[in-house]
């Protein structure tokens, strides 16, 4: 038991070494994130620390699994490690020499299906039975896939402000905790929830807006991120295991901000991967909002989707779906809000058309 502690804790520290090197060595070697019509930065910035949170908690999580003796070895966690070490590779390689699109799809899949091959796939829309779903496993394969190749491009969306997407990232991983914990679940993918949580504290040291980020998680560590976060609910296989609508209810932030910048871009015709400054966290600058206002936003209405999905887990039958959609409801209500207010205030900026001179007939 002291040596899990020992390596839960250290995992923070080992953390902030980490990324205090690459920070470092970013600087002397000029590797800093490059500024396109997405990003709100100004400055060199260097965009490599996530492999400084990928990093210590894949080491992390090596000793916890299998070097320490209480968390009992299950070899079906080796492609899990295989698979989380392609995602930082090729996210770090994209984030000096931006992949093909159609390439990058492709290391997702293997990735996800490293995953899905051992057996780690949703089984349960909720924690009761549909009749509908049952003995269609081809659903639950293809729900897997498309859950485990999203959850990474969805963090990336909006790794977008100093602060964001890790801090998000942590309430989330705190939240998987505490919800497994309430079941008296197994303690080992508890245990690796908290040591992402503290991987990423580690990180935050550099990256929250006290004044300004010192350096941003890149495509590699929100990759690795969004991947991680899509892993967890589903290498926690007991009854406890969260089904798929409480876990997509956790990640409702991301997965709402991706399905309306997919939307949005499809509408007016552009390529979905094209860059643009539309999502949640621009929206609310756009409102007045600064870096520090924006996670506050965001993390608030992280706090109060994570409560009603915990109060959901510890109910049953109705009144549990009831505060679910809730948790949805809340989400949901928030960015139709802030969308409308962004399209308000953007429309009081435009200029006047009809003041201005007629220059087609010049």
């Amino acid at each position: 038991m002291i040596g899990i502690v020992i390596v839960v804790l250290s995992s923070f520290l080992l953390s902030v070494m980490i990324v205090g090197l690459v920070l470092r060595i970013s600087h002397k070697k000029s590797w800093y994130d490059q500024i396109d019509e997405r990003k709100i930065h100004t400055g060199a910035v260097p965009r490599l620390g996530g492999i400084g949170f990928a990093l210590s908690f894949i080491i992390s999580a090596s000793f916890i699994i299998f070097f320490i003796p209480e968390t009992h070895f299950d070899p079906r966690f080796v492609p899990v490690f295989i698979a989380m070490i392609l995602t930082l590779v090729y996210g770090i390689f994209d984030d000096f020499r931006p992949l093909v699109p159609r390439y990058k799809l492709l290391l997702q899949i293997v990735s996800a299906l490293c995953i899905m091959l051992p057996g780690y796939i949703f089984n349960r829309l909720f924690y009761f039975d549909i009749g509908f779903l049952a003995g269609m496993n081809w659903f639950w394969y293809l729900i897997s896939l498309f859950w485990l190749v999203g959850l990474p491009n969805a963090l990336n969306f909006i790794d977008g402000n100093d602060g964001l997407a890790g801090g998000v990232s942590v309430l989330i991983a705190l939240s998987y905790a505490l919800i497994f914990a309430s079941f008296d679940a197994a303690g080992v993918v508890i245990i690796l929830c908290v040591c992402l949580a503290l991987s990423i504290g580690g990180f935050l040291v550099f990256n929250m807006p006290l004044p300004r980020a010192k350096i941003f998680m890149g495509d590699g560590g929100s990759q690795f991120l969004g991947f991680v976060l899509a892993l967890l609910p589903l290498v926690h296989q007991d009854p406890s295991a969260l089904p798929l609508s409480y876990a997509a209810a956790l990640l409702l932030i991301p997965i709402l901000d991706t399905t309306a910048a997919v939307w949005r871009r499809i509408r007016e015709g552009r390529r979905i991967a094209s860059p643009d400054r539309s999502h949640i966290h621009h929206k609310l600058m756009n409102l007045g909002f600064s870096s520090r206002g924006v996670d506050g936003m965001i993390y608030g209405l992280q706090i109060g989707i994570s409560f009603l999905v915990f109060v959901s887990t510890r109910l049953q039958g109705i009144p549990s779906l009831l505060v679910l959609c809730g948790a949805y409801l809340i989400g949901i209500l928030f960015f139709t809000a802030i969308h409308y207010a962004n399209r308000h205030v953007m429309s009081r900026n435009l200029p006047d058309t009809e003041s201005l001179p007629n220059v087609s007939s010049l």
